[in-house]
């Protein structure tokens, strides 16, 4: 099945999708706000219609999980063996905010392993690829970019703009170097900061939905790097009974 999924015609409906969604972030927008108070604006329902109509299109036999989608019951989707996972927008607050850190992200997933993902930053021009055993790539370019040869002298953390916690900031505070140097970032990015080596680790101890890491999760894996459950430190799964992410760590 893996192979039969055309990587290109993935970041094709990404770029379309961001498309869309730029022509909104450039005007005035409403914003709405879901039951768990999360904000919803209309790029975030036609971004979302664009990915799922032209997923559906191309793969009708894979089932699609997406943010904006009502939730199948787990009783069904326990039985997928792949299925899309999707994020119309990862970092509504950013898109809300003007400040470019959002991203449109579309996994496969694998039973529970993340196979390909595409994350693709509008605002900013970004695109990262990655399908199973062929690389992870950020605008064309082999990942990892960089490798940080000294992480005992110095670590490079990224971590939430919009959502750092009290616990994630104590976590970082007693990383084991000499010197930290910590960034912020939105969305998704964070996680393909990891994959590019431009971060050396993200600690994210809170809440996270599985269709906010799964894309960035493939591409992670791809460049040879892992998201780690912070309990135990074994890598994250996807099609949980509860979708809730697990506190992680991406290194």
């Amino acid at each position: 099945m893996l192979k039969d999924i055309d990587l290109e015609k993935i970041v094709l409906i990404a770029k379309e999708a961001g498309d869309a969604i730029m022509k909104i972030y450039e005007k005035d927008f409403t914003i709405e706000y879901k039951d768990d108070k999360s904000p919803l604006t209309e790029a975030d329902t036609k971004a979302n219609e664009i990915i799922c109509s032209s997923l559906q299109k191309l793969y009708p036999n894979i089932p699609i999980m997406s943010e904006e989608n009502k939730q199948t019951e787990y009783e069904i989707r326990k039985e997928w063996q792949y299925y899309w996972c999707v994020d119309p927008i990862d970092g509504t607050k950013e898109f809300i905010k003007k400040n470019g850190e959002f991203t449109v992200n579309i996994a496969l997933i694998y039973k529970d392993i993340p196979v390909l993902g595409v994350v693709y930053a509008p605002a900013i021009d970004e695109m990262y690829k990655a399908k199973k055993g062929e690389g992870a790539y950020k605008n064309g370019k082999k990942l990892p970019l960089k490798t940080n040869q000294h992480p005992e002298k110095k670590l490079h953390v990224v971590a939430s703009k919009s959502h750092l916690s009290k616990e994630t900031q104590e976590f970082i505070d007693n990383l084991k170097t000499k010197e930290i140097e910590q960034v912020s970032k939105g969305s998704s990015l964070k996680l393909c900061m990891v994959a590019t080596g431009e971060a050396d680790i993200y600690p994210r101890l809170g809440p996270t939905m599985e269709w906010d890491t799964a894309a960035a999760d493939a591409i992670v894996r791809e460049a040879g790097k892992m998201t780690f459950q912070f309990e135990n430190m074994q890598p994250i799964v996807y099609n949980k009974e509860n979708l809730l992410n697990p506190s992680f760590i991406v290194k």
